[in-house]
């Protein structure tokens, strides 16, 4: 259970606190960079490329598989050729002649069109090793790129682990002594923005968030630090100057 802060100006120094510390964990992120997500993006490149060079080997195993059935069925219908062949010079009449002299054409006709399908299908065939080739290729260089991401996001990790540790813990301290209100309130502020600021202070007059001009009788509300008072334009905590000075 959240535990109150006993007034508005320790709840006020709470939530400074808790911006601190999420803004030096901001900073440890920034570090890091793009790094994360190139990581991601180029795993899920890695793992699309196997799925498809898996295809593609087994496209070309089929197309193999195909070229051995056409091979299979040539040197079947050359066989039979010979047979009939054979069979003519024991021929007793016209139609037997006639008979076997149309098995011989339709055999050689089976030929023709075996190898008309072969010589597609290694085009198709060819089509498919360079396509393997290509993917091949870009595997390899794709993995390589993941391998030094991974090793300058691990020194990056490695340099700022304690230190995101220890802000880590100091976030989660922080933040058990706001309400349950006040969390998600913070917390929905800090995600509407990209750099996740929810507490500002004033500058030169204005919201040190959207810079938009703030009246005098506010910024003296505000530096009285008796309630808490949050930007109408932005929604952000708006905290006196001086205070963000004394941290």
């Amino acid at each position: 259970m959240a535990t109150k802060t006993a007034n508005v100006e320790d709840v006020i120094k709470n939530l400074l606190n808790l911006q601190t510390i999420d803004s030096s964990l901001d900073e440890l992120q920034i570090m890091k960079g793009e790094l994360p997500i190139e990581v991601s993006d180029l795993e899920d490149e890695i793992e699309g490329l196997t799925t498809r060079i898996e295809k593609l080997k087994n496209n070309v195993k089929d197309v193999e598989q195909e070229v051995a059935n056409h091979n299979t069925n040539i040197a079947d219908s050359n066989a039979l050729i010979v047979k009939y062949e054979k069979q003519l010079d024991d021929v007793k009449n016209n139609r037997e002649f006639e008979a076997l002299t149309k098995e011989i054409e339709l055999q050689k006709l089976e030929i023709q069109l075996s190898e008309k399908k072969i010589a597609g299908t290694d085009a198709s065939k060819e089509k498919r090793k360079e396509a393997l080739s290509v993917a091949k290729a870009k595997l390899k260089d794709k993995k390589a790129d993941l391998d030094q991401k991974k090793v300058e996001l691990e020194k990056i990790v490695k340099k700022t682990e304690k230190e995101e540790k220890k802000l880590n813990k100091a976030s989660a301290a922080a933040i058990e002594s706001l309400d349950e209100r006040l969390r998600k309130s913070y917390n929905r502020i800090r995600t509407n923005f990209r750099n996740g600021l929810a507490v500002v202070s004033i500058k030169r007059g204005s919201c040190g968030g959207c810079f938009n001009r703030i009246p005098p009788q506010l910024q003296i509300e505000i530096r009285k630090r008796n309630q808490l008072i949050t930007c109408e334009h932005c929604g952000r905590v708006i905290v006196d100057d001086e205070l963000v000075e004394g941290e």
